[in-house]
């Protein structure tokens, strides 16, 4: 047998932040193209991780809320050189998606930008429906398998989170709370133990003005969403669209396409809405709210993330979270959908459907495709949404 290589020494500060910075501008296509990277860096070309311990680290991201692969890359910076290599490694791979998307929520947010953009953005977030189906949809086998010894409950979980998600999209983290502490009364009765349901609250911030609002609505989306990416979308459309009137329904679309098609994680949405709140400061102001628990919960639970994994509590919280995460995902196309405006805007959404649902097309080349499909519609003289 060929001897396993002896693990490298670890990387100094400087090889953290040239490597994750690089991660951070190439990261385009969502979690699995990170977790690829990261891999690829840490275990495979570089062996300064073993593969069992980075699984682990995996596990243990996605049993905490708000964006896993976020979480990832900052834990195995963390693991390297401790809080000044996750503070470093963190923000190398965060602000080069930040940065993209400020530039260009800038353009497609203003008050007026130029035709073509709008054509651009229109036929763009005419992709974003099939693209939530897409991810809600990848989810699905390894859920149901996690399920497999309580099909009905993971069953109705689901069904919730979509319905959720589709009609009252502010509540799905009390049903993603809800459905998480349900599975665990189950299995403690199935079980014989005795167990009682906590009665949940949500919190809002009072007054503040834009800024208190935007910041509650970035908290949201970094410290209470469960199962990441498109889970985000209905805690921030019905704040940004309807409460908040920040953007319209139209710019909100423009705002999810922009967050499939920078690099970095899908968290980088809530920029673009905090843009359309309050310019550049409010664009940073979400990113640091929505952020910082990313960061909170590995340089606290860092050296707890073994324990956690395999904590029973976490085990089968996720296991009824986890399926209503997924419908939430999926439940969210419906009121993106909704948003849509003109007839070949739905051309567009079946094309992408096909796209990625039976020709495996990627995300982002996807999203590009129907922007580019938008162009030519808009320079053809077709009508754009308001």
């Amino acid at each position: 047998m060929r001897p396993v290589p002896e693990p490298h020494a670890p990387p100094r500060l400087c090889e953290i932040a040239r490597e994750w910075t690089r991660i951070g501008c190439v990261g385009f296509g969502g979690p699995p193209a990170h977790i690829q990277l990261l891999r690829d860096l840490c275990v495979e070309r570089r062996r300064w991780l073993a593969a069992e311990e980075f699984e682990d680290a995996i596990a243990a991201a996605n049993l905490l809320p708000g964006p896993a692969s976020t979480q990832l890359a900052i834990f195995c910076a963390w693991r390297l050189r401790g809080a000044a290599g996750a503070l470093i490694g963190g923000l190398g791979f965060i602000v080069p998606g930040l940065v993209a998307i400020v530039a260009l929520a800038a353009a497609f947010l203003a008050g007026s930008p130029p035709e073509w953009l709008r054509a651009v953005g229109a036929g763009a977030g005419a992709a974003v429906p099939a693209v939530a189906v897409h991810a809600g949809a990848g989810l699905l086998p390894a859920s149901w398998r996690r399920g497999a010894g309580h099909r009905v409950r993971w069953v109705v979980y689901l069904l919730l989170g979509c319905a959720v998600a589709a009609t009252i999209g502010p509540w799905v983290v009390l049903v993603l709370l809800g459905c998480g502490l349900a599975e665990v009364a189950a299995q403690r009765l199935a079980g014989g133990a005795r167990a009682a349901l906590v009665p949940l609250g949500v919190g809002s911030l009072a007054g503040g003005g834009t800024a208190g609002a935007l910041a509650w609505v970035a908290f949201k989306v970094g410290a209470l969403s469960y199962g990441g990416g498109f889970v985000i979308v209905p805690l921030m459309q019905h704040d940004a669209v309807d409460r908040h009137h920040w953007m319209t329904s139209t710019q909100f679309l423009y705002a999810v396409a922009l967050g499939q098609v920078t690099p970095g994680p899908v968290t980088h949405t809530v920029t673009a809405v905090g843009y359309a709140a309050a310019g550049v400061a409010g664009s940073v102001l979400a990113a640091v709210v929505a952020f910082a628990p990313s960061f909170a919960f590995v340089l606290a639970g860092g050296p707890h993330f073994d324990r956690l994994r395999r904590a029973p509590f976490a085990q089968k919280f996720f296991e009824g979270a986890g399926p209503a995460a997924v419908g939430a995902i999926l439940g969210s196309a419906i009121p993106l959908a909704a948003a849509l405006g003109e007839p070949w805007q739905f051309a567009v959404l079946a094309a992408a459907a096909v796209a990625l649902l039976l020709a495996r097309a990627g995300v982002v080349v996807t999203i590009v495709g129907a922007g580019v499909v938008g162009a030519i519609v808009g320079l053809a003289g077709a009508p754009l949404p308001s």
